[in-house]
């Protein structure tokens, strides 16, 4: 006979003890790593739809000029106006706005700066034009207009 005997029960349970840890690790990696919304849009937003549409490579240059009624027309008023990150800015103080943010890039990106303007359908041409006219003072020479994809109705 043998002296030693065998162990044939074994127990297949997963051990659960650091589970709560490592959901509470995936819980805090996604709430830094998140990117909440950066601007509060304070003006209607109504694109007009587009056809050909191109996707933008490098995101990190574009900035965003947001053009339309505002939001609460009582406090200001019912003109169209321009909002720049969360704040409405003047037409002539476009080419300062675009140098601060000029500014936070990189000397090498900073001729590559992307101006997308999101325009409600139903502003006027005019602002549009002295938007432009400000920009190209403001040597902003690549600018796109947003708009979401066309769809069949």
């Amino acid at each position: 006979m043998s002296k030693f005997k065998k162990k044939s029960e074994s127990t297949q349970e997963i051990p659960t003890a650091a589970l709560p840890d490592i959901i509470f690790m995936l819980l805090f990696f996604f709430m830094v790593t998140t990117v909440m919304r950066e601007t509060e849009v304070l003006v209607k937003q109504e694109i007009p739809r587009a056809e050909q549409l191109v996707k933008l490579e490098k995101k990190k240059l574009v900035t965003y000029l947001y053009v339309g009624e505002p939001k609460e027309p009582e406090i200001f008023g019912t003109e169209s106006l321009v909002q720049a990150n969360d704040a409405f800015i003047a037409i002539d103080g476009i080419v300062q706005w675009v140098n601060q943010e000029k500014d936070l890039l990189s000397e090498v990106e900073r001729d590559q700066i992307t101006i997308s303007l999101k325009v409600d359908k139903d502003t006027k041409m005019g602002i549009i034009v002295d938007i432009q006219t400000e920009l190209r003072e403001a040597n902003a020479r690549k600018i796109i207009y947003a708009a979401p994809k066309k769809t069949d109705n």
